[in-house]
């Protein structure tokens, strides 16, 4: 049955600011630069207050958010370390007293034919790109949970959904933050807490330096794209602010690819 045009009007009040993040509180992990950078720039541009998380100085991303109006913390955490991580949350919620958007987007790479792959880089990005991951979910999903809302983005790649070269650690870890994202969609949506994930195409960020700096990769890379460049920090700046929205409130457990046509081709 068809609603009528009064009963639509209802769902969206007039003075409604869907994609308003004013008021907000922002865990973002790996702030300092690329990704994280942009990410906390178009976030605070939205109205929200953001805390920084990594190893990395975040000056430049504290002068974008200050710039913006709107309030800048940063933590030194090094994800790698059990401990350090595993204090984060509570140290994010000493700066402000609630965090409403999780954002986690530090990673690392490393790259080597699968035969001569380590043991310790395997280790080295799982601990990271997952085990980092799952527990900044858990501990901050408890506190929304207690609130009855947040969101939770995790930062996937286009390595969720492909198999990739000389890096089997980095896609084995984005294929998990693919299910890991669905997986907890599943328990926290009925109570309130969203868990999406944003997942970059080919982007010029220090991550893909190496590959940029292959003549024969980049060339391949760029021509496989059908938007026909590589993407931008600022690629993710609506995607970001969208899924922190209350514009995805009825969004849960999707990848959200952001590749300018990779996937489609």
């Amino acid at each position: 049955m068809l609603m009528g045009k009064k009963e639509a009007l209802k769902i969206i009040p007039n003075d409604m600011n869907l994609f308003s993040l004013q008021g907000k509180t922002v865990l973002l992990t790996g702030a300092s630069r690329g990704l994280g950078r942009g990410m906390a720039a178009a976030m605070a541009a939205a109205g929200a207050d953001i805390i920084g998380a990594g190893i990395s100085p975040m000056e430049e991303t504290r002068h974008d958010v200050e710039e913006a109006g709107t309030a800048f913390y940063s933590i030194s955490c090094d994800l790698s370390d059990e401990q350090e991580r595993s204090h984060l949350i509570g140290k994010a919620l000493a700066c402000t007293g609630k965090i409403d958007v999780l954002v986690n987007n530090s990673g690392i790479i490393r790259r080597a034919q699968a035969e001569e792959y380590t043991l310790t880089d395997w280790h080295d990005v799982l601990n990271v790109n997952l085990d980092a991951v799952f527990l900044l979910c858990r501990e901050a999903g408890k506190h929304m949970i207690e609130r009855g809302s947040g969101k939770i983005i995790n930062i996937a790649s286009m390595l969720s959904f492909q198999g990739g070269i000389k890096v089997p650690a980095y896609t084995a870890s984005k294929h998990a933050i693919a299910g890991l994202t669905k997986a907890l969609a599943n328990e926290w949506a009925g109570k309130g807490v969203c868990v999406n994930a944003i997942a970059p195409g080919y982007m010029a960020t220090d991550n893909t330096e190496a590959l940029r700096n292959d003549p024969d990769r980049s060339s391949f890379i760029k021509s496989r794209i059908p938007m026909g460049r590589w993407g931008e920090p600022a690629d993710l700046a609506g995607p970001a602010v969208f899924l922190a929205s209350e514009a995805s409130n009825y969004v849960s457990g999707h990848i959200l690819a952001v590749d300018g046509g990779w996937l489609n081709y």
